[in-house]
C-alpha cells in the first residue's frame, strides 16, 4: 500500500478549523501557525505560538490542532511545539483576519 505524503499546505488548510476561542478567528489566519513538518510516515510536527505566554486556552488550542491534523487522511502521529520566538504580533495576521477584527 502506497501512502501519499501530506504537504505543509494541506496541514495548514486542515488547521483552519481550529479557532482561538478568545478571538474567534482561526489560528492560521491569526498567524499563530509557524510551520508544519511532515515525516516520510506522515507524522506531523506543528510549530505554533500563542498570542501571549499566559494564554489560558493554550492546551485547548493544542488539543484542537492534534484532532484536526489527526483527522487528515493518512496522517500519522501529530505533535505540537509552542515557541515564543519570533513573538506573535497582529502583523502576522492575514488581511482577512485583520478585516474580520477591524484592524487596519
Amino acid at each position: 500500500m502506497t501512502t501519499t505524503l501530506l504537504t505543509r499546505d494541506e496541514v495548514f488548510e486542515a488547521l483552519k478549523v481550529v479557532f482561538d476561542p478568545e478571538i474567534g478567528v482561526n489560528i492560521v489566519d491569526l498567524g499563530l501557525v509557524y510551520d508544519a513538518d511532515i515525516s516520510e510516515t506522515n507524522d506531523i510536527a506543528v510549530t505554533i505560538t500563542l498570542t501571549s505566554m499566559g494564554c489560558p486556552l493554550g492546551p485547548v488550542i493544542i488539543s484542537d490542532i492534534q484532532q484536526a491534523a489527526g483527522k487528515m487522511e493518512g496522517a500519522g502521529d501529530v505533535s505540537v511545539r509552542v515557541v515564543w520566538s519570533p513573538p506573535w504580533s497582529p502583523a502576522l495576521m492575514t488581511e482577512d483576519a485583520r478585516d474580520e477584527l477591524g484592524i487596519w
